[in-house]
């Protein structure tokens, strides 16, 4: 059996639809799974024991007609495979065009009711009425297909080498690592960051083995410079310094994750990590950290969740600034203890 998957984005979506993967292959071992991914995220899959073969999507180069060849070359390469099945868990217009050229045998993916994607599925499954996780109307695509939906998977397995060099490059075994994320794609699904350093001047006031990772990409390294400035001796700035893998094996070293509602939020639930994550204008019984949502943190406003990229409430950002710096130190010794 051959089984293409097309979810190339986001970093978050792509950790929350692996699940699916993984039950697959677990019941499923004789089949051998690619998968349509972002080109960017493909250290996130690389090696991965459970995928025959990544197929990368590169989205910007479509632009160009010097790619069209390449492109061309590559959609007649999926048609070549001859797959039983093709999951589309991106249910957009361009995943499914992709899902329809590819020519499965038998096409499934998620019924979005935008941009007419299912109209290229041979089956297409709602979300549930009660509108549940992320992951879980993912797996309704897995009972879709008679495949057992558990939680007995690894879902980010170790990566030995990995977790070697980041031992080699932080030996800091004796301290109690909290990671903290603060940045965010959207500017206002951002916890201020002059919460998250004065978070880290209360953590640090009573414990000398806490230290603080503070994780981001390139983009955000001035960010996390300015809550590292905070307490520099307790304080890794690794914004834009890890790759993907290396971002993972540091996660798994840590105790607790202090984040918004970004990528690495789902890393850290994945490897099943306490989350004190923080919510403003999104829903966290949607794209919480799974597992874990009900803990998410929130100031409730008129205006929340509005699901919306730019701030328009009469005080910017509120529903997120409104969240003390004490509330959520609180919670991180909580989970700490």
């Amino acid at each position: 059996m051959k089984v293409l998957i097309l979810k190339p984005s986001s970093l978050g979506d792509v950790v929350q639809a692996l699940p699916l993967l993984r039950l697959l292959k677990l019941h499923r071992p004789a089949a051998e799974v690619h998968w349509w991914l972002a080109a960017e995220l493909l250290p996130l899959l690389e090696g991965d024991a459970d995928i025959a073969q990544l197929i990368p999507f590169q989205r910007k180069s479509w632009r160009s007609p010097a790619y069209w060849p390449q492109g061309l070359a590559q959609i007649c390469a999926l048609r070549a495979a001859h797959y039983d099945w093709v999951i589309d868990l991106q249910g957009l217009a361009r995943s499914a065009t992709f899902a329809w050229l590819a020519n499965g045998a038998f096409t499934i993916g998620l019924e979005l009711e935008r941009e007419g994607a299912h109209l290229a599925y041979d089956l297409a499954v709602p979300r549930p009425k009660d509108r549940p996780h992320a992951v879980d109307w993912y797996l309704t695509v897995a009972r879709a297909l008679d495949i057992p939906v558990h939680d007995r998977f690894d879902w980010l397995p170790p990566q030995p080498a990995v977790a070697t060099k980041i031992a080699l490059r932080w030996p800091h075994d004796r301290f109690r690592w909290i990671g903290l994320n603060p940045g965010a794609r959207w500017e206002n699904k951002r916890w201020p960051a002059k919460h998250f350093a004065e978070l880290v001047r209360q953590l640090g006031m009573h414990d000398a083995d806490i230290r603080f990772a503070l994780f981001g990409g390139a983009d955000d390294w001035q960010l996390a410079e300015t809550v590292r400035a905070t307490a520099p001796e307790r304080c890794e700035n690794l914004a834009g310094c890890t790759t993907l893998p290396e971002l993972i094996e540091i996660l798994r070293r840590c105790e607790v994750l202090v984040t918004n509602d970004t990528g690495p939020m789902h890393l850290a639930a994945a490897l099943r990590k306490p989350v004190v994550s923080l919510f403003g204008p999104t829903q966290p019984n949607q794209t919480g950290p799974y597992g874990q949502t009900h803990l998410a943190l929130t100031h409730s406003l008129p205006c929340a969740p509005c699901m919306k990229s730019r701030c328009h409430w009469a005080e910017p950002l509120a529903c997120l600034s409104g969240i003390s710096p004490a509330r959520v130190a609180e919670e991180v010794r909580r989970r700490l203890a």
